[in-house]
């Protein structure tokens, strides 16, 4: 089943792509969430050495360039995704890796400052091998840092703004999208609670240093207004945190 779902999911996301170009990429943690700016959960970032996990279409990498870090390294599922990224870091040095964020590829271990993803990690098919491999890729002291929707948001449905389950967040389970941005080519995840995260993190060694659930400030300058049942909305956001943001440290043995 994994094997399936990961050819199924490559062969989505290469034709997706396109509708991804600079989308959910640093600053931005997600839909509606805070930035980086606001958050700061980097910290001075110049000269270190970072991995983005699911770099889509190099923006994130781009943004860490730009701020200094000193070497670029990145994995993704789709060739699609690489091309994009590869023309984002037009004359930016970066190892960029096509590959299941879920496999050992060889990538160096105890080598990196500080791992990230935003928006891709819950689309892995084994998260406690993911996080086990992420926490073999940092330094001690290092950093894993990522977003994804927030565990109860693809449980909640709305209709004239009025906001109910339609399935049980108890039940954890995989998700398939049939016909994503109208492809007609699917694309799934497992749908997974907030406790199996942060378990997870803990299991594979890590730290815990920050949870955030993403909040829209009642004075937020978007020109959206009113009642929305759109799957991401302002109208939402403020109601019901629509992004998870997990900071986690790798500690010594």
């Amino acid at each position: 089943m994994t094997n399936k779902v990961l050819e199924q999911n490559r062969q989505g996301w290469n034709t997706v792509a396109r509708y991804f170009n600079g989308k959910d990429a640093l600053p931005s943690y997600g839909p509606y969430a805070q930035t980086e700016e606001e958050l700061q959960l980097f910290g001075n970032i110049k000269r270190k050495t970072v991995l983005d996990i699911g770099y889509g279409s190099g923006h994130s990498l781009r943004y860490m360039a730009e701020r200094g870090a000193g070497e670029l390294w990145g994995v993704d599922l789709s060739a699609e995704q690489q091309r994009a990224a590869e023309t984002t870091l037009k004359g930016i040095s970066a190892n960029l890796f096509c590959a299941p964020m879920e496999e050992d590829i060889g990538l160096p271990k105890q080598y990196f400052d500080c791992v990230y993803s935003i928006y891709a990690i819950g689309w892995t098919t084994d998260l406690p091998a993911t996080f086990q491999l992420i926490h073999s890729y940092l330094k001690v002291g290092g950093s894993f840092i990522f977003s994804w929707d927030h565990p109860l948001y693809p449980h909640l449905s709305s209709e004239g703004g009025r906001f109910y389950l339609d399935a049980s967040y108890q039940e954890e389970g995989l998700l398939t999208f049939d016909n994503f941005k109208g492809e007609n080519k699917p694309l799934s995840f497992q749908r997974r609670k907030m406790s199996t995260y942060i378990n997870q993190l803990i299991t594979a060694g890590f730290s815990i240093e920050a949870v955030i659930e993403s909040d829209v400030p009642a004075e937020s300058a978007e020109a959206e207004t009113g009642v929305s049942d759109r799957y991401y909305s302002l109208y939402k956001a403020r109601m019901f945190p629509t992004t998870i943001i997990i900071k986690a440290v790798k500690k010594k043995e």
